[in-house]
């Protein structure tokens, strides 16, 4: 290893970014597609939930230079102009540039310390500090350590390694002030026992960069469950059916037992032993998909039926979770609830009734969507979800910023019932559902003739991003305008699924019930 600031790489020599060493660590193969085949990796467009995770780390990276003021801002690929500012000794710089003859990377901030004579290097991260700590710390501490062993080799004077990332206990009063909002948290300890095990990564890294063919198959994603698989899994393992072990309802928290179907060959999910160990949901699971039919729990599922009153009120949300809080009362990633679907079944036999709310002005929706849901909720009955931890706790949310509004929406929370239960506790079991328990694999298995496909917004990540566009002025007012319909017609079917899923449950019990009677 060696090389100084801008020093130029062979013609036949593909230098090591920090993203891709970061997904090598991930998986290997992967990071040799993604140099040497990118019209394979990028094969598949990002979808809007990670484009939208890129849009707000540049958003929060831009406001956290505000911590550290007055920084001279590098042009993208600017080895030369940062090493230059460097020997100047400029007092902050914003995404400084730096390479060797086998290594790049660009870091978020570098403030100059009078006290210590080095560098501080601020890595800015847009999340916070809440879920999976240990394992996003350890990532962090990896990306960290790989831009500290670059700016050595560049004979950047370094000091401390520090992690810029999101308040999760900050709430905001309806101005956002920057000191709360972000943490600053010292990582040197953390990331500098790291660096002789990161700089021999690296190096392996590198030079399987340089392969002129892809490593053998299989990638080490072929132990991990579906979920966790690298982007050009298919491709990669060609020998991987498409409905495979991997999809077994859990598997990735079981990993000797899906290294032991794998090593022996079975990767069908058809082809799993009868008498392999696994799980009362997967053993279900597997049993559907060799019979290819569903299998029903009938008196459990009567007996859910059976506690669902009229009038019957089918209910979403769509919701925005906003990184920098807009409003009074929100912290980082605290979801903003926007819009809601509500169909009502007043009696038995009785149609739909549908009802709908969207807010799209740039102020606080909060006060306005409690009241309309008051306003199109009956007084009693059941309310029916999907997934109920989730409305339920926007409603607890809601209730916190709106204390005039608590009892009514604990009245609201104390009626949900979860219509996914029905799937997560399989009564009900069918092939086409691959152990998956959402709305948009139920639907099409139990309602085919109701579906998503040809919607201009198909999921949840759209909707969310459909809306900011809309309410932070980028849309036109035409524009606009087809986006609120295009919310209204998703959201709609979303309500209207769990309708229709219901309904084809009534009609499974009822059916039993007919062959007793007849």
């Amino acid at each position: 290893m060696g090389g100084g600031c801008g020093t130029a790489a062979g013609s036949d020599m593909k230098k090591l970014s920090k993203t891709n060493y970061l997904v090598y660590r991930d998986c290997a193969h992967n990071a040799w597609v993604k140099v040497h085949k990118p019209e394979i990796y990028h094969a598949v467009s990002l979808s809007v939930f990670e484009q939208a995770i890129i849009e707000v780390g540049n958003d929060v990276d831009v406001r956290a230079r505000e911590l550290f003021p007055d920084g001279i801002l590098v042009r993208r690929g600017d080895a030369v102009g940062t090493a230059e500012l460097v020997a100047a000794r400029a007092p902050v710089i914003y995404q400084p540039v730096f390479e060797t003859d086998r290594y790049t990377t660009a870091c978020d901030i570098l403030a100059w310390n009078a006290a210590t004579g080095a560098y501080d290097l601020y890595e800015v991260k847009a999340s916070t500090s809440g879920e999976d700590r240990k394992a996003k710390d350890d990532l962090y501490a990896h990306d960290i350590a790989f831009q500290a062993l670059v700016l050595q080799e560049n004979g950047v004077p370094l000091g401390g390694l520090h992690l810029v990332r999101l308040n999760g206990e900050y709430v905001s009063d309806g101005k956002l002030d920057l000191n709360l909002l972000f943490t600053r948290e010292d990582f040197t300890d953390r990331v500098t026992p790291l660096l002789a095990a990161v700089r021999a990564e690296m190096d392996a890294a590198h030079d399987l960069m340089q392969l002129p063919s892809r490593p053998a198959a299989p990638c080490t994603c072929i132990y991990k469950g579906r979920s966790s698989q690298c982007t050009t899994f298919s491709y990669i393992n060609t020998n991987v059916p498409d409905y495979s072990v991997h999809d077994l309802t859990r598997i990735g928290a079981s990993p000797k037992k899906l290294k032991a179907l794998v090593d022996d060959g079975i990767l069908a999910i058809t082809d799993v032993p009868d008498e392999f160990e696994l799980t009362v949901p997967q053993r279900n699971q597997v049993a559907a998909a060799k019979r290819r039919r569903p299998s029903v729990e009938l008196d459990p599922l009567a007996a859910f039926l059976d506690e669902i009153h009229y009038p019957i009120a089918f209910l979403d949300y769509e919701t925005y979770p906003c990184a920098l809080p807009r409003f009074a009362g929100y912290g980082p990633f605290n979801h903003v609830p926007f819009q809601f679907s509500l169909h009502v079944v007043k009696a038995p036999g009785g149609d739909a009734v549908h009802h709908e709310f969207l807010f799209t002005e740039a102020t606080c929706p909060d006060a306005p969507f409690v009241a309309a849901l008051k306003a199109a909720l009956p007084a009693e009955g059941s309310i029916i979800v999907w997934n109920k931890p989730f409305e339920k706790g926007i409603n607890a949310k809601l209730a916190e910023r709106l204390p005039a509004e608590q009892s009514a929406l604990a009245a609201i929370n104390d009626r949900v019932i979860d219509l996914m239960d029905v799937f997560t506790e399989q009564m009900l079991v069918h092939p086409g559902f691959r152990g998956k328990t959402s709305i948009k694999w139920v639907l099409p298995a139990l309602v085919p003739g109701l579906s998503y496909k040809g919607l201009a917004i198909q999921e949840g990540a759209t909707a969310s991003e459909t809306w900011n566009s809309i309410v932070t002025g980028e849309l036109e007012p035409a524009e606009a305008a087809e986006a609120r319909k295009n919310l209204l017609t998703y959201c709609g079917l979303d309500s209207l699924a769990m309708v229709e899923i219901w309904r084809a449950l009534l009609a499974t019990v009822a059916a039993r019930e007919l062959r007793e009677a007849g």
